[in-house]
Formats: C-alpha cells, structure tokens, sequence
C-alpha cells in the first residue's frame, strides 16, 4: 500500500510497542514519514526502524504535546495506552490517566497542529462486556465491566464530541485480542504471548478459571493492515475489528503446547473480577466501509508466534 496524502506523515503513539512496532515498520514501507511518541516503559522487544524520529515522553504530558504541534502531522495513529484489564483494576487512577487523559491530550495536540485525521486503538471485548450477540455488532449497547473498558468508552464519547464539533475526523477501531510476534511474554496481558515464553521456559501456562471463556484472537498483521486503511480513510465513528470467531482460552492453551511439543497440564487460576465469558466481533462494517478482512488464520498466526519466541530466546 503506497502512502496517502494522510498517511504521508504520521506520529504514532506508543510506536515503540507491541502494535506500534509492527504498524511504524507498514507506514514506512508504504512510504510514509513517522514520528513516534512512548515514553518506552512496555517498549516492545522489536526494535524500532531507525528511520522512524522517536520523541521519549508521557503522551498525557506538555512535550509530547508539543512535538505534535511543531512536526504538524499529516495523520495521528494513537496507541499509547494501559493495556491491562487487572492493573485498571488495582490503579483505577492511572489507567484513567494515561488512557483517558493521554488521549485527550493527542486530541488537543492535533487540533493546534492542524491535524484532522486521527485514529484510535479502541477494544471490542472490553467495551460490549457480556454482549447478547455474537459475533457482536457495532450498534450493540456498550457495557464496559472494568476500569479499562470504561476508559476505552470515555475515549470514543471524546473522539465523537471533536468530530461532531467539526475539529477531527475521528476514528476508533474497536480491535480484537491481539497477538503476534513483538508481544511481551512477561506481563498479565495476552495469553498467547505469556503462555508461548513460558511453555519455551519449559513451565506450564496458566488457564484462568475453567478455560471455557471465549476471545476474538486477532493476528497483529491484520490489526495493521486495518490502522493503515483506517488512516488513509474519511470515515468517522467506530468500527471492529475482529476475526468474528469464538476461541476458547483453554483450546488456544492446548494448541500452543501441541506446537511447542509440551506434554504437561496447564496451571488453573482463579478467574479476575469483571471477566467477559465470551466474545467475538462483526466486522462486517469493517470490510463494507474500510475493505479490510483479516487474512491470518488462528493455526499459522499461533506458530509465527511461537517461532517469533523461540528466535528471541536462541
């Protein structure tokens, strides 16, 4: 994909992450300028193209404010967030700040640098909760059941009130559960990345409660392809961004240790308050206004993980 007149020059937040690796390497390929905002503390273990200009700040903060203002983007793609349903749980406060609070700052940044074009890492799962339709379309009511899923919500209540304000053009992509190569194997987020480093450290994964709950495993190549065309789009609101297919934890923890050749059981845990049971996203709207389909299976998105994995440990 070539790169836009919006695409042409973009700061992407929280760049130098899991998503935001992955999604700088695509624009530059493409092309494109970036500048890339992170205050490096979940710095993903892919390193950065050195091409791309990196400004280490909070994004919630005056600095990073600034470098949007002067560099005068073209586009912003804003991923820095708190990714951690149990952390917003433990730090209501901080999750608030960096997510809430840190958007409404790129917000206002873009606005004074005359940037119009921006789109958001929003969440699926989080937002709808324990959604009576599945695959769950956008127009179901949104019923977030943690801290984090509240802050998501408040995020796309801001991006609406910019765009109908006429200041933005405002998208927020509601992804899946995302998962592939540059994920970190050692936080409480994303079980595909946990379990892959600890089944190659030769430990049991762990399975929180029976294993029946359901996600939306989305590979983190296709989460690109659709910032990419959510950037260099005009379209406004929110869309999903999914596989549409329910996958239960306790099956994908099966699937990874088939590959990994381990024989043991896996650990149980107590399930975490708030916990969605199941979840699975319409993208629907996603392939009739942006023209994305997610083109990685769950089979091969899991084993180019898991090989991603053992290349860092070799």
């Amino acid at each position: 994909m070539a790169a836009s007149t919006q695409t042409a020059r973009v700061v992407v937040t929280g760049g130098a992450g899991f998503i935001g690796v992955h999604s700088v390497e695509a624009l530059l390929a493409a092309g494109g300028e970036v500048l890339v905002i992170d205050d490096l503390r979940h710095a993903s273990y892919r390193r950065l193209p050195e091409s791309a200009r990196v400004e280490v700040a909070d994004v919630a903060e005056a600095q990073a404010r600034e470098a949007i203002r002067t560099w005068k983007p073209t586009a912003i793609l804003h991923l820095a967030a708190q990714g951690g349903v149990n952390r917003s749980w433990r730090e209501p406060a901080e999750d608030a700040h960096i997510n809430v609070l840190g958007t409404v700052s790129v917000l206002t940044a873009a606005m004074a640098a005359g940037c119009r074009r921006v789109v958001v890492a929003s969440s699926g799962g989080a937002l709808y909760g324990a959604a009576r339709r599945l695959p769950t379309p956008e127009d179901e009511p949104t019923q977030p059941r943690s801290p984090y899923g509240t802050a998501k919500l408040s995020i796309e209540h801001y991006l609406g009130h910019f765009t109908r304000a006429g200041s933005l053009d405002a998208l927020a992509l509601r992804y899946g559960n995302v998962y592939g190569p540059g994920q970190d194997g050692t936080g409480e987020a994303g079980v595909v990345a946990i379990s892959s480093h600890r089944l190659l450290a030769g430990t049991a994964p762990v399975i929180r409660g029976d294993g029946s709950q359901t996600r939306d495993f989305t590979y983190v190549g296709d989460i690109v392809a659709a910032n990419l065309l959510g950037l260099g789009s005009s379209v406004t609101g929110a869309i999903n961004i999914g596989t549409g297919r329910e996958t239960g934890i306790g099956d994908l923890v099966r699937r990874l240790c088939a590959l990994a050749g381990y024989a043991g059981e896996p650990e149980l845990e107590p399930l975490p308050p708030g916990e969605v049971a199941r979840s699975a996203l319409d993208s629907s709207l996603a392939a009739e206004r942006l023209g994305w389909r997610p083109g990685v299976t769950l089979d091969d998105g899991l084993a180019r993980t898991l090989e991603s994995f053992r290349d860092q440990v070799q």
